[in-house]
């Protein structure tokens, strides 16, 4: 082992082609996220050592501990805060989370990828935090790879929010009321007399500002301002806070997604807000509750243009170009990319331009849908929603289809009490 980890850390060998360059760098991320691993059980090794000296020694209960935080973070070179959370991680990791811990140990997930799920279930109950160990992590059937590993940093976050929800709702609504107290903004310093300033808000406060700032960078491109969607986006903050804006405000879209069972009811399967992620389905209906609402049904029952689901034209229309985006999470479908949906293009094309429906398009963000068009890239459709990247050196990566809205069990209701239902969906979905 240790030959095969000193021939990797000497290089490629000169004259290696382009797919042995793919690979020896895939290896070297192996060997990253194994080294991560075994430095988390070291850790907390470490830990057990130290206590136990310290108790033989006649340390304090409530001083048993201390320090390694410290060791962990001169040998790590980070800081004493770092390294607190690098041991707290690690026993997480080999004490809740056996699934994610083996990933690392075999190479297949990072530190930071841990991290993420660690974090999303910190609210649960420690049988809960299991269940979406198991769920994201475990091996599928036939040996199948877990179901984390094809996932970019945001996909990951956003599956562990929605099973969270799922399995305790009431602990994630708590959780996300008591960070609400913790709403800030910060300033520090940037390179060449920049600063970063930033903002952390609830989630429809911060989705709402970014929105307005977005629609007022596309309103000035369409007006043909030269500055970048950036540039127009940090001067228009500046702007509107400063006091410098003049003019009336703009409507401000932030859009929800949610069955219409969680719309009219109680059910609570997670509403999704675009640009965001997924949120408990109490907290999608008291934002809607104090907004001026209008309700669409984009999946059950799409209407205008998304009836066919597809369309003549090379370039997808605007509803159907809607529904990609959203069925797509508003996140590039290329794997290990969270940047958002910028470009709306076909999957598998022709000499036609390939068909222009929805099992053929899907969402990219700019920089991926420019590096498909490169020599030698492919990308094909699959019969379940996946669709599979060939690059020009033969490596595949399949990104798994989207997953869908499934509609809440069954409520047991009286005739009367569906007739009422069918009633006030019809009302809704009217107003």
């Amino acid at each position: 082992m240790c030959e095969t980890i000193d021939r990797l850390l000497a290089g490629p060998p000169a004259g290696a082609s382009e797919g042995e360059l793919v690979d020896w760098i895939a290896r070297l991320e192996e060997v990253k996220c194994t080294a991560e691993a075994v430095q988390a059980e070291a850790a907390v090794r470490l830990e057990e050592a130290v206590r136990a000296r310290q108790v033989e020694a006649g340390v304090p209960a409530r001083k048993l501990g201390e320090g390694v935080a410290s060791q962990i973070a001169l040998a790590r070179r980070v800081s004493p805060e770092r390294g607190a959370k690098l041991l707290g991680l690690a026993k997480i990791l080999i004490g809740e989370m056996p699934h994610t811990f083996a990933l690392m140990k075999a190479g297949l997930f990072s530190q930071w990828q841990a991290t993420i799920l660690a974090r999303e279930t910190a609210c649960l109950s420690l049988e809960d935090r299991r269940v979406i160990d198991h769920e994201l992590c475990a091996p599928g059937l036939s040996d199948q790879p877990a179901k984390a590993v094809s996932m970019g940093l945001r996909q990951l976050e956003n599956a562990a929010k929605k099973l969270a929800i799922t399995l305790d709702q009431a602990s994630v609504v708590a959780r996300a009321a008591n960070a609400e107290k913790d709403r800030r903004v910060s300033l520090r310093p940037a390179p060449d007399t920049m600063t970063w300033l930033g903002a952390l808000l609830p989630v429809k406060d911060g989705v709402a500002v970014f929105a307005a700032l977005d629609q007022a960078a596309k309103t000035a491109a369409a007006a043909g301002d030269e500055r970048t969607r950036g540039q127009v986006m940090a001067d228009t903050l500046v702007d509107r806070v400063t006091g410098r804006a003049q003019g009336a405000k703009p409507r401000i879209e932030v859009k929800i997604v949610m069955t219409a069972d969680s719309l009219t009811n109680d059910a609570d399967q997670p509403a999704m807000v675009e640009g965001y992620g997924p949120v408990p389905a109490a907290w999608a209906r008291d934002a809607l509750a104090d907004a001026e609402v209008f309700v669409r049904r984009l999946f059950t029952d799409p209407a205008g243009q998304l009836i066919a689901m597809e369309s003549r034209s090379r370039k997808a229309p605007e509803g159907l170009a809607e529904f990609i985006a959203t069925r797509d999470g508003g996140i590039c479908r290329t794997n290990g990319c969270d940047a958002p949906i910028r470009n709306i293009d076909h999957v598998e094309r022709h000499a036609d331009g390939g068909a222009t429906s929805a099992a053929n398009l899907q969402g990219l963000c700019e920089r991926c849908n420019q590096a498909k068009e490169a020599l030698g890239w492919q990308a094909r459709p699959g019969p379940d929603g996946s669709i599979t990247t060939i690059t020009p050196t033969g490596h595949t990566y399949t990104s798994p289809p989207p997953e869908t809205w499934a509609p809440d069990p069954p409520l047991r209701l009286s005739a009367a009490e569906r007739r009422l239902r069918g009633v006030l969906l019809d009302h809704t979905l009217a107003a």
